[in-house]
């Protein structure tokens, strides 16, 4: 009998297996003595399936093509032993596999459990923009994802290790809402992650409340206690903003040493703490707990770097120099050791070893240090002049650098070199590589001296321990305290949330069986392997299931009701772009490359000389034609009285307003500098506060009478670029001095013009505008809402001082939007075409900004580089802007002025569709959609006619789909034997959202029964709270009947064709894609 005959699987192990997948890794710990059997088993499995697989292959190589195979691979098989080597610990293979699968399954990322696999997998590599993409899917494919918490959780640290700080905390919110049994951390573990994240964003107040919390709570472990008593004490070493020196002192000894004490066997707080120390003055204590921290076998770059501070502090450079040596050789890009080397060489009249260890410190060293550049500069122009070191010459009091990399480290330093030293966390990566022994040390030493005689065997051997070296030397990287240098002084964001998820596992709670209802799509799980007849199936045999039922749009709503009956697909899953579809993903930049021409096109104008061009369909036409369109003298036309939106006239009608405003920098609209004035970045930071019509405007009339007095002092001589820097001043100043120039403005926006009562005269004025342009209209989609939603129904207004900024964004669910300038100064427009919008998104990504959550102003010549083109244009006084669906814009005000804007949603195919499209994607990007989408699409479906077939089956399919999902969660819940009660909409009731995942809730809200302030839930959070949803009570919005009626009325309509002469002509006519009626009761 062969091996593979020999490895049989009885019918309990195909059940035990058929149970295990990626939702096990955390819980399962497969390295422990309690799971030994299990672990044999899946062994056991791995072995199998990997020998049917090799037997395939060699069936394959044997047989002529089209022959018949005894064995067929289901490509779930690969799924299936990917889940079991992540399992096992085995990333590489688990990768593999489930590249294996991905490649073979075309509808892979409809299978939860293998992207929350191949997410693992991406994040144990840091492969952050991966892990995202993954875990974001497996949270889209499944809302009530068992294994949802642990998701948020990485999430949320990757997004905070990448700064994106917004959507780590809307991660840390929900994983913290999610059940605590099913994750593999601790509510008090979360709580840290949070607080560590308000000290990431510069909170450091609120930070150190949230830390000294925490150290109140009763049940807290002794390996948490000691990482927030590091973080806390480190906070208060560095941040002046908590107190007086002598009293911060203090705290930060007192913080660390009860570190220390909580874990003795970590060195981590015995450096801070040697840091402190130095930092006082106290070197013998600051060499006393560094000496400690090495002897704690967690001897690390950052350590030696300090110990050889101390050193050349105590001018002791021979002591230094060694100790700088060593965290060199640790860290090879260590920039903070190169350059106190590089400094110990000059202070030594070492200039070219000086100069190397410059250089060798990075860019990483110089971008930072103007002092240092010009160092560098200087010892380059004096090297390139002066002549060769004499061999006869006299002594140097240290060795060069070739000769220090080789010496042998004394005796002192050597008893206190690191040997194996571990992360200074526990949980070590299994498959991390052993440290380099002392003698594998040496012989790589003497093979690079004498790199250029070696044999073949001998590089080779070089080559592998070199490799080995240097991935030890990254794996302990990732886990110590960033460089003496480092303006942050604290643990990096990555090294702190890597190595505490990874012992949040170490005590790993009981596996919980888990509901073959809790994932929707069950059998990706499986893992079958056969032809006519399967050699294994991890699977034990069951009744025959329930098969999908097959939905489309010509199906009536009484055969969707019956077919819902007999669906097995999961209730909450379904997109509304249509039955087994994706999310859309973002658009790569077109081909074919543009042109520079195209690459900086002119900017659409349009010139109104009159009411009747003012309402002809050719305006409209010519908007809906451009991706972004200036319309000149539409206000002038049309007589609008843009005076009721002077700050004059806001003061005297509501000087009391609230007022939102941004504190920017001013810069020149073609630039973007960082606080330091350095260097040109993407990050756009404004500081967010609140005042009062009045107060701005008093802002508004000083900053212009100021400009007017800097231009009288100056003779008369215009100020440059109304106030703001000028692209030669910003290139030839320097950083010193632009940093000096740089001046501080405030920008007022968001001020709410909703109110009618309070602002009938200026929305009346707005009536005067033609339909499509209006605020509110029956043409207009958004009117449709039958609700408030600020600044996108209603008009917001916008009060500027010259280099106000409104970053770069699309408008939320790519609607349109109006703005009209309404002077005296002007405003500078930048836009990018929707097709191009994730060209730009990959630019923010690059530069670690978010695109969703962050804020950005673009630098136009890294997008024309990109090939992404970029209109450029000026808008004046009464000029009215069109942003088309989707388009991607930023603005500055180059004088001063008050702007209006606000969307409108015409009723066309391309607009819906994109619509749709953000809607789904913002999901994926747990981004609230604040236009309410589902709701939006039945008022349309119940007030217009449309004769558009592409606009009717996008609507169509949008209906189909969420009457599906409404019927699926009110099946649900009544199999569940929770009441369910009609609640219906009041007149204007705004949108329910979920709120934990902040997705739309339509027609069926589940709510907590006895809660005073009822909180809506969407199904899958509620089951995700309690799985038998105990103490949820579902509300119906709607009758079913109603629902039916409107759907089943919601056809295509064909207009009847005009009579007579008449008939040629219209028929060359396009037909509107909608025929707007006004609605009945809007809901």
């Amino acid at each position: 009998m062969d091996e593979k005959e020999e490895l049989h699987l009885t019918s309990q192990e195909l059940q035990v297996l058929s149970e295990l997948d990626s939702r096990q890794f955390g819980f399962l710990k497969l390295r422990g003595s309690e799971h030994v059997r299990t672990r044999a088993l899946i062994l056991k499995a791995v072995k199998y399936l990997e020998g049917m697989l090799v037997q395939v292959k060699e069936e394959d190589r044997a047989s002529s093509p089209g022959a018949r195979r005894d064995i067929c691979i289901d490509p779930k098989t690969y799924c299936k032993l990917g889940h079991f080597h992540l399992l096992l610990e085995d990333y590489a293979k688990a990768m593999s596999a489930y590249q294996k699968f991905y490649a073979l399954e075309q509808d892979n990322w409809k299978d939860p459990l293998f992207l929350y696999g191949l997410g693992l997998c991406y994040y144990h590599y840091n492969a952050f923009e991966w892990a995202t993409k993954a875990l974001q899917m497996s949270l889209y494919v499944s809302p009530g994802f068992s294994r949802a918490a642990d998701a948020h959780l990485r999430l949320a640290l990757m997004f905070k290790a990448r700064r994106f700080w917004g959507a780590a905390a809307a991660h840390f919110r929900r994983a913290k809402l999610a059940p605590h049994q099913d994750a593999t951390f601790t509510r008090l573990e979360l709580s840290f992650h949070a607080a560590h994240l308000l000290e990431a964003r510069g909170l450091r107040k609120a930070a150190r409340d949230a830390y000294t919390k925490l150290l109140n709570e009763p049940q807290l472990a002794l390996t948490l206690k000691a990482d927030i008593c590091r973080q806390l004490g480190w906070l208060y070493h560095r941040c002046a903003s908590l107190g007086e020196p002598a009293a911060r002192a203090r705290a930060a000894i007192w913080c660390l040493n009860r570190a220390v004490k909580a874990e003795p066997e970590s060195g981590a707080g015995l450096y801070l703490l040697g840091r402190c120390f130095a930092a006082q003055g106290k070197v013998h204590d600051a060499f006393v707990a560094y000496r400690n921290s090495v002897e704690k076998s967690e001897g690390n770059a950052d350590t030696w770097c300090s110990i050889g501070v101390l050193y050349q502090q105590q001018n002791q450079p021979m002591d230094a120099l060694q100790a700088y040596i060593c965290a060199v050789q640790l860290d090879k890009g260590h920039s903070a050791a190169w350059t106190n080397l590089g400094s110990l060489y000059e202070s030594c009249q070492m200039p070219r070893d000086a100069f190397a260890c410059y250089n060798n410190g990075g860019a990483a060293a110089t971008a930072s240090h103007s002092a240092l550049r010009q160092r560098l500069a200087f010892l380059k122009a004096h090297l390139a002049h002066a002549p060769l070191p004499s061999v006869t010459g006299k002594r140097r009091q240290l060795p060069s650098i070739e000769e220090a990399w080789n010496l042998p480290i004394s005796a002192e330093m050597s008893s206190r070199a690191p040997k194996s030293a571990p992360p200074p966390y526990p949980g070590k990566r299994p498959d991390e590589p052993p440290p380099l022994t002392q003698h594998q040390l040496q012989t790589l030493q003497y093979l690079q001296r004498n790199s250029h005689n070696l044999s073949p065997q001998q590089q080779a051997l070089m080559q592998q321990l070199l490799s080995q070296y240097r991935l030890s030397q990254a794996a302990r990287a990732r886990a110590v305290t960033k460089s003496e240098g480092n303006a942050n002084g604290g643990e990096s964001a990555e090294s702190l949330a890597e190595d505490l998820l990874k012992r949040f596992s170490d005590n790993p709670p009981e596996i919980k069986k888990e509901p073959v209802s809790e994932c929707p799509a069950p059998s990706s799980s499986e893992a079958v392997l056969g032809g006519r007849q399967p050699v294994v199936k991890l699977e034990p045999l069951k009744a025959e299931p329930l098969k999908p039922v097959s939905f489309h749009i010509g199906m009536s709503a009484k055969h969707i009701l019956e077919a819902c009956k007999h669906d097995a697909s999961g209730p909450s899953a379904w997109s509304v772009l249509g039955p087994g579809l994706g999310p859309p993903e973002p658009p790569s930049v077109p081909p074919p490359r543009l042109s520079a021409e195209q690459l900086a096109p002119p900017a659409p104008f349009v010139y109104v000389e009159s009411k009747r061009d003012a309402f002809s369909p050719q305006l409209q036409d010519f908007c809906l034609k451009h991706p972004i369109a200036v319309v000149r003298g539409l206000t002038a036309a049309l007589k609008l009285d843009l005076g009721l939106f002077s700050t004059k006239t806001l003061v005297e009608a509501w000087p009391d307003h609230a007022v939102e405003v941004r504190t920017q920098l001013m810069q020149s609209a073609d630039e973007n500098w960082d606080p330091t004035g350095r260097r040109r970045v993407w990050a756009c930071a404004s500081h967010r506060s609140h005042t009062t019509v009045r107060k701005y405007a008093q802002y508004q009339a000083g900053s212009f009478q100021e400009s007017l007095r800097e231009e009288r002092e100056r003779g008369g001589a215009p100020a440059p670029a109304h106030g703001a820097l000028s692209d030669s001043d910003g290139r030839e100043s320097g950083p010193a001095k632009r940093r000096r120039q740089a001046r501080m403005l405030r920008f007022g926006t968001n001020v709410d013009l909703s109110d009618e009562r309070k602002w009938r005269a200026q929305l009346t004025e707005l009536q005067k505008l033609p339909a499509f342009a209006r605020v509110a209209s029956a043409a207009n989609m958004l009117s449709h809402v039958g609700h408030v939603i600020l600044g996108m129904n209603t008009v917001q207004l916008y009060m500027k001082v010259p280099g106000s900024r409104t970053p770069g964004h699309q408008e939320n669910n790519n609607f349109c939007s109006i703005n009209i300038n309404i002077g005296p100064g002007d405003c500078e427009w930048f836009g990018v075409p929707d097709a191009y919008w994730g060209g730009v998104r990959e630019l923010c990504e690059r530069h670690q900004l978010s695109y969703l959550h962050g804020s950005w102003w673009p630098d136009p010549a890294e997008l024309r580089a990109h090939g992404v083109p970029v209109y450029r244009f000026t808008q004046r006084p009464g000029d009215l802007v069109w942003v088309n669906a989707g388009c991607v814009h930023w603005v500055q005000a180059t004088g001063w002025c008050n702007n209006i804007a606000w969307n409108v949603g015409p009723l066309t195919a391309r607009q819906y569709g994109l619509a749709l499209d953000r809607y789904e994607w913002n999901k994926v990007q747990n981004f609230k959609s604040i236009v309410p989408m589902v709701h939006l699409s039945w008022n349309l479906a119940r007030n217009i006619r449309v004769s558009d077939p592409r606009l009717h089956k996008a609507m169509r399919t949008c209906l189909m789909q969420t009457l599906r999902a409404a019927l699926g969660t009110l099946a649900a819940v009544r199999a569940r034997g929770v009441a369910v009660r009609f609640h219906g909409r009041a007149r204007g009731e705004a949108s329910h959202y979920c709120g934990v995942c902040e997705r739309e809730v339509w027609h069926a809200l589940l709510v907590r029964e006895h809660e005073r302030r009822h909180v809506v839930h969407c199904l899958a959070c509620a089951r995700k709270a309690e799985p038998q949803l105990t103490g949820f009570l579902c509300l119906e919005e709607h009758h079913l009947d109603e629902l039916v009626q409107v759907y089943d009325a919601f056809t295509l309509h064909r207009p009847a064709p005009p009579p007579g002469a008449h008939h040629a002509a219209a028929a060359a006519l396009p037909a509107p894609a909608a025929v707007p009626a006004l609605p009945a009761v809007p809901d």
